[in-house]
């Protein structure tokens, strides 16, 4: 089958948006599937607003027009609701293709922390987005019940996974930091809340892997926390090696792809009991969920990293690359 993927976040950026679809990708190929991906790096681009270090494309309507009448795809997904998205769904529409469409990122929480825009508005423009698609993919259950009480429909399960060749106990890891080591993985925005976790009183050292940015201002504003920035995936092996709890002050994720990447290499999780947590964690017993974060994180320290490494081997990419697939709307 030829599949488009029409996405707004992919190489170089760094995150879980762009690693599964990554992953999708080869997953797709090694299973003999066609895939184009139709991403920011094949347009022209501008910095994002609200993160510079992130490209947008404009004025790609025309070209991602051609691009898609040029591979002749058997099913369009399209992963985000950016400028990309929005052509590619105008161009679906036009030619009355099906596709489908996920929900990878609340974009509405996010726009009101950085400009108070209400809620409700964020949620109704994306509503309006998916409203077409056959399917809206979600990844856990509790955002697929948070969208239906707000008048998403259509909505279809899609997991994620975890390469446990690559994350792993054993690792040698990427630095020295006095025990025990709380670590962050993720973006350094304001959405993800860091202060909940770097203001923490806890013993050891606090460990942040990412970029983004309030990275400038968060150095300044925290100069005993070990900020290493953006890692690739191997590098970030060796940093959740050097861990002993990852801490997920979060409370707006879809999924938290890092929590299983942690887990995997026997590194228990406390977070608050929020979406994405509750869902990847929920009673596993391979993290902490509690409102105050200081003690899950000091419990979380007492977790065997056997139980961690046996939860996350629950979850497997090809699972994810099979129900993807299954989910897709041929044309």
């Amino acid at each position: 089958m030829r599949v488009a993927i029409v996405t707004d976040a992919w190489h170089p950026q760094i995150n879980g948006v762009a690693r599964t679809l990554s992953r999708m990708q080869a997953g797709m190929e090694a299973a003999g599937h066609e895939v184009a991906v139709l991403a920011p790096h094949r347009f022209r681009t501008l910095p994002c607003p609200f993160y510079p270090t992130i490209r947008l494309a404009v004025g790609a309507g025309p070209a991602l027009g051609r691009a898609l009448a040029e591979f002749r795809p058997e099913a369009v997904h399209i992963a985000t609701e950016g400028p990309l998205g929005l052509a590619a769904r105008a161009y679906c529409l036009a030619s009355g293709w099906p596709f489908t469409t996920a929900f990878h990122t609340r974009f509405p929480e996010y726009l009101n922390a950085r400009c108070r825009l209400p809620l409700a508005w964020g949620y109704a423009a994306l509503r309006r987005f998916h409203a077409p698609a056959q399917r809206t993919m979600v990844a856990t259950a509790t955002v697929r019940r948070e969208l239906a009480a707000r008048g998403f429909a259509r909505l279809v399960a899609w997991t994620r996974g975890v390469d446990t060749g690559l994350f792993r106990p054993g690792c040698a890891p990427a630095l020295d930091l006095p025990r025990p080591v709380f670590l962050y993985v993720g973006r350094i925005a304001v959405e993800k809340n860091l202060p909940a976790f770097l203001d923490l009183d806890l013993p050891g050292a606090k460990l942040v892997v990412g970029d983004g940015p309030l990275l400038p201002a968060l150095r300044r504003r925290y100069p005993a926390v070990h900020f290493a920035g953006a890692q690739s995936e191997r590098a970030l092996a060796a940093h959740y090696a050097a861990a002993d709890v990852l801490v997920m002050p979060s409370r707006t994720e879809t999924f938290g792809l890092v929590m299983l990447e942690a887990l995997a290499c026997g590194v228990p999780v406390a977070a608050f009991p929020a979406p994405g947590p509750t869902d990847v964690i929920g009673d596993s017993g391979a993290g902490v969920l509690a409102d105050d974060l200081a003690a899950a994180a000091r419990a979380a320290l007492e977790i065997p990293r056997e139980r961690c490494i046996a939860h996350a081997s629950r979850f497997s990419w090809q699972a994810s690359i099979d129900q993807f697939v299954g989910n897709l709307a041929p044309i």
